[in-house]
């Protein structure tokens, strides 16, 4: 990932938060994000565009977005923004911004985690992660991660505290370590 102006470079949150965001507002669902050497690749199903006469109407199109690092930069302002704007700080139990929040909570793991090459997909509300980890030693390995949508509607109501007091990290359902 590449250094965007004011963050660091490991700000998993806030960029998977604005790729979470630009997911809600296209209505994606059923995610497929991978890291790219000049940014993201982002692929989901929506409903394709047309009238209700349409012969697509009701099903599902795949769609692919390529986000380079400058469209990532834009995507974090705008929901940098948009920061305070919310009825309340708190998350509901009816999200309408369900990936902006998922994304984030994940990203704040793979922050915790100092992961790199994030791979990701999400089926039903849950996820599971590739992380590559690279130890001091010099060993590299992946290591898969899965939160289930349960696990992930408790690390969203946790957030709001757990961003003014310590980070607890809640473990992933289940993990797994595979050396490349």
């Amino acid at each position: 990932m590449r250094i965007y102006e004011g963050s660091p470079r490991q700000d998993w949150e806030e960029v998977l938060r604005a790729v979470g965001a630009f997911a809600d507002r296209e209505q994606l669902k059923e995610l497929l994000f991978l890291e790219l050497d000049e940014g993201f690749l982002l692929q989901g199903l929506a409903l394709p565009a047309g009238g209700s006469d349409s012969d697509t109407f009701g099903t599902l199109a795949k769609r692919t977005y390529e986000l380079l690092d400058e469209q990532v930069a834009q995507l974090l302002d705008e929901v940098t923004g948009k920061r305070g704007s919310g009825a309340s700080d708190e998350p509901h139990a009816t999200l309408t911004n369900y990936y902006e929040q998922a994304m984030r909570v994940i990203g704040a793991y793979v922050d915790r985690e100092r992961a790199r090459d994030v791979f990701l997909f999400e089926q039903e509300g849950s996820f599971v992660l590739r992380l590559l980890h690279a130890s001091a030693g010099g060993s590299i390995g992946h290591q898969l991660a899965e939160f289930t949508k349960d696990e992930i509607l408790v690390m969203i109501e946790a957030a709001p505290q757990q961003r003014n007091a310590a980070p607890a990290t809640p473990e992933p359902a289940a993990t797994a370590e595979a050396s490349e």
